[in-house]
Parts: structure tokens; C-alpha cells; sequence
């Protein structure tokens, strides 16, 4: 029989329960509706790998880029209640960005529906992963949206193919019409404030926006980011993406890897996209919904793929 022990943060397991997501929560009671043996520890990232070499359990690594034959990485999906539950890493560095998305593979019926719940809680709710502001402000339609990531985060400046300023200079050298940027909401450096203000002064079509993500995106002709979860929010508004680094959710946007590619990119006609279809191949099927009835049926699907038997 197998064993399943979990990697998480030390603050979730004091007393277990308290702190603890509803994913995994859900995720111990149905292994022990099965009589499926599962612990937790306090995740150590230095020394997993040693922990998963020295037993013969399966591990969950929360928040991980780990890669073994027992360890599948849990995180977030950009979106709740939608999770990674993924061999290779979570997010950017999930495996689903080298699994092959086909419009004409995925039910329109079940699709429709899926997309329409989710825009109308997220779009239309003006709902986002940062808390977003409930006023409505003027924002210049027809533009194209550029939203900043901050490059602190060691995780973006791996994965980046232009960095910040490269992406928003090269959206001005490219556009004549508006251009509206907004800055990361956890990005407080003065420095991208002050860059910011100096290329406002330099661009009489640029605007600095500090408003609602989901006003920015309804206004918007096009939507430009690094690898933000705000790519996958404006599919919710059916706006065509070009991300300027690695993402697991590029299939139906454009990947600029330079400069000239994205101006490239700005200049080309828009193309109808199957964005319904899309934001159910990714969510529904290739990530785990905390809420749905077979989750732990899934889950443990996940688990059995990789070759371990519980």
C-alpha cells in the first residue's frame, strides 16, 4: 500500500487544520475515506530531494519545481479554486505548456458554459488575484494594455524573454494609438515610478493606470505582459495576448522573444481565438478545481500516472 506525505508550509501545520487550504484538506479526507496512508512535514527546500531519495513514498511539494518519478508539485493555477497538480513545476513552469492544445478536441458545450461561469465571476465581478479598486475610472479605449510584473521576484527574471522596460518600450516604438500601463500592485520602488513618469514624458499616448485590471482589459484592442496571470483574465474578455516570456498558458496568444517580434506581432491583424474552449482545456482538464465532486478521484489519477501505486 502506498504512502503519500505532503511538503507544506510549517505555519499550515500548527495544529493541522487551521492553516491549511481547502485543496488539501479535501485532499486528506478523501485518502482517508480510501484507507490511503498520507502525513505532512514542514516543507524544507534544501533538503526534499534528499527526503524523497531516502523513502519510497509519494511526495506533494507545495509550491515546487521538483522533478522525480514520486513527486508531483501543487500551487495555485492563477485563478482559485484552480490548482497545479504537476510533474514538472507549477505556473510558468508546469508541464502544461508542453501538453498540445486542439480547438476541435474540446466539447463547445461543455466549454460555453465553463467560460461563462468564470467570466462572470471574474471578469464581470472585477475580481482578481490582488485586490483590485472598486471605482470606475476613464480608461482610454482601443489601447493596447501593457501590465508589469516585478522583476524581484526571482521567478519572473527567469522566465522573461524581454524584460519590463524592453516589453513597454517596445509596445511605444510600435504604436501610434494609446498605450495604458499598469504597474504591479506589489511593486512599491520608486525607481518604476520615476521610469514610469520619465516615459510618460517622452509619450504623449502613454498612460500610467493604476485602475481595476477588469476596466483596463474591457477596454483594451491588445494585452501585453510578461507572463502575468492577467494574460489569462483577458482571455475571460476575449482580448488577443502577446507575452514576452515562457508561460504554460502561450497557446493561443503570441510569444515575443524580441523586440522585433513584438512590434511585429502589434502591427498584425487580430484572429479569432477559441477562447472558451481554451480557458476550459486549461482549467477544467489540466488543472484540479478544489470544488469538484471527484477531485480525489483525479488526484489520485495524477498520482498512478506517474507509475506509484496507492
Amino acid at each position: 500500500m502506498g504512502h503519500i506525505l505532503f511538503h507544506l508550509p510549517g505555519s499550515w501545520l500548527r495544529p493541522l487544520g487551521e492553516g491549511v487550504l481547502p485543496l488539501y484538506q479535501r485532499l486528506f479526507d478523501g485518502l482517508d475515506e480510501r484507507g490511503i496512508a498520507w502525513d505532512t512535514c514542514i516543507l524544507d527546500r534544501e533538503k526534499v530531494m534528499d527526503q524523497v531519495e531516502a523513502d519510497d513514498a509519494f511526495h506533494i511539494i507545495n509550491h515546487g519545481r521538483f522533478q522525480h518519478p514520486r513527486v508531483l508539485n501543487s500551487g495555485i493555477a492563477y485563478v482559485y479554486p484552480f490548482w497545479n497538480m504537476d510533474p514538472a513545476g507549477i505556473r510558468a513552469f508546469s508541464s502544461i505548456a508542453n501538453s498540445r492544445f486542439q480547438a476541435n478536441e474540446v466539447n463547445g458545450e461543455t466549454a460555453r458554459p465553463f467560460f461563462r461561469r468564470l467570466r462572470q465571476r471574474l471578469a464581470i465581478g472585477r475580481i482578481s488575484r490582488y485586490e483590485q479598486p472598486d471605482e470606475i475610472v476613464d480608461v482610454p479605449t482601443g489601447s493596447v494594455a501593457v501590465f508589469l510584473q516585478s522583476e524581484g521576484h526571482r521567478i519572473v527574471g527567469e522566465t522573461c524573454y524581454l524584460d519590463r522596460w524592453q516589453m513597454v518600450e517596445g509596445v511605444l516604438a510600435a504604436v501610434d494609438g494609446p498605450v495604458v500601463v499598469k504597474p504591479h500592485p506589489r511593486d512599491h520602488d520608486p525607481e518604476t515610478t520615476k521610469r514610469l513618469e520619465q516615459l510618460c514624458n517622452e509619450h504623449s499616448n502613454l498612460t500610467i493606470s493604476e485602475a481595476n485590471i477588469h476596466d483596463i482589459l474591457s477596454a483594451a484592442d491588445r494585452v501585453v505582459t510578461i507572463n502575468s496571470a492577467v494574460g489569462v483574465e483577458a482571455y475571460l474578455h476575449r482580448k488577443p495576448v502577446i507575452l514576452c516570456g515562457k508561460s504554460d498558458f502561450h497557446h493561443i496568444a503570441q510569444v515575443a522573444k524580441n523586440a522585433q517580434e513584438l512590434g511585429r506581432f502589434l502591427k498584425q491583424e487580430k484572429r479569432a481565438k477559441a477562447y472558451d474552449k481554451y480557458v476550459y482545456w486549461y482549467f477544467a482538464q489540466q488543472c484540479l478545481n478544489t470544488v469538484e465532486p471527484d477531485l480525489i478521484d483525479r488526484f489520485l489519477q495524477r498520482v498512478t500516472v506517474q507509475g506509484y501505486a496507492v
